[in-house]
């Protein structure tokens, strides 16, 4: 199937419709990830090899998850912009939920490393060496993560990729941990104190588990074919809403997301007495309503009598 197709099944009489496929080239930003991420773990490994922080350790590990995140990406993004097919109707757009939700694993799993080197650390602390090139390095590559985190966000927004956002968010999340490490590593030097460095990565550790966390649950909500959220559903019931001063009804309001793609599924209620012309040009301008307020969207709707008691099941 491809966009613009329409089907209409007999006795059921649905019609489903499609439009806005994800452009192929959504894997340029998957490979933009993985350069940003071997190039800030280069700059990250140097960092602690200067100084032999534990904080800087931590930093250098997330940017290895993001390394791994950066391909499975492009894995399941190559997937996703597969078009549908018989044994895949619906696309295979849902493939982006793997990716994030590896990615999620991942940081959580990140996350246990560097609690595990900080607790170490803790008891066993040592003093840190070369702290201002060690630093200088380590902001260098949190510039870098900063841009690029920036420019996915927006491809994430543009393209409804959850494997974008997922990508960008941990990409912000390490932008931030390199902050804290930075701070600890700064108060180090200053005050002397080398615990100081273990507490920071513990912190680190938390809000990397915070991040991790967040990108899993989406993910599960997303292969669990949750309905969209209330602000987006609200879209939908005010374009119905508009058609219902015309005489007409509807019901059984469906919704789901996978990956870019938008489902919806509806019933539309019409006067006995209308002709199958008439009603179909009803749902022409409906869908058309909703398609230019809903990117990527597939609907389905099914027709039905309003003086019969029996439309009103759902």
């Amino acid at each position: 199937m491809s966009a613009g197709y329409r089907y209409v099944f007999k006795g059921v009489n649905p019609v489903m419709t499609s439009n806005n496929t994800k452009p192929s080239t959504l894997t340029r930003f998957a490979w933009l990830s993985i350069v940003t991420a071997i190039l800030t773990m280069g700059f990250k490994v140097a960092a602690y090899k200067l100084t032999d922080s534990v904080g800087l350790l931590s930093d250098a590990l997330e940017s290895l998850v993001n390394l791994v995140g950066g391909f499975m990406a492009l894995a399941m993004l190559t997937i996703a912009v597969r078009p549908a097919d018989e044994n895949h109707p619906y696309g295979h757009s849902k493939a982006e939920y793997f990716s994030s939700g590896v990615e999620g694993t991942l940081i959580l799993i990140a996350a246990v490393g560097i609690g595990i080197a900080a607790v170490e650390r803790w008891m066993a602390p040592k003093p840190l060496e070369q702290i201002g090139l060690g630093l200088g390095v380590s902001v260098v590559a949190s510039l870098i993560n900063l841009g690029v985190s920036l420019v996915l966000l927006r491809a994430a927004k543009t393209y409804h990729s959850i494997t974008l956002e997922a990508n960008a968010r941990h990409l912000l999340t390490d932008v931030w941990t390199s902050a804290g490490v930075l701070i600890g590593v700064g108060l180090v030097a200053v005050t002397g104190w080398e615990r100081l460095d273990p507490v920071v990565a513990l912190l680190v550790a938390s809000n990397i588990v915070w991040s991790g966390g967040r990108i899993v649950c989406k993910s599960v909500l997303g292969l669990m074919d949750t309905a969209w959220p209330v602000e987006q559903q609200r879209v939908l019931e005010e374009i119905l809403a508009s058609y219902v001063q015309m005489g007409v009804r509807y019901h059984a309001l469906r919704t789901r997301q996978a990956g870019a793609r938008r489902f919806a599924s509806f019933h539309v209620l019409v006067p006995g007495e209308w002709t199958v012309q008439r009603s179909h040009s009803l749902l022409e301008r409906i869908e058309a309503d909703i398609h230019q307020a809903v990117p990527n969207l597939s609907i389905v709707t099914h027709l039905e009598p309003l003086d019969d008691p029996a439309s009103f099941n759902d």
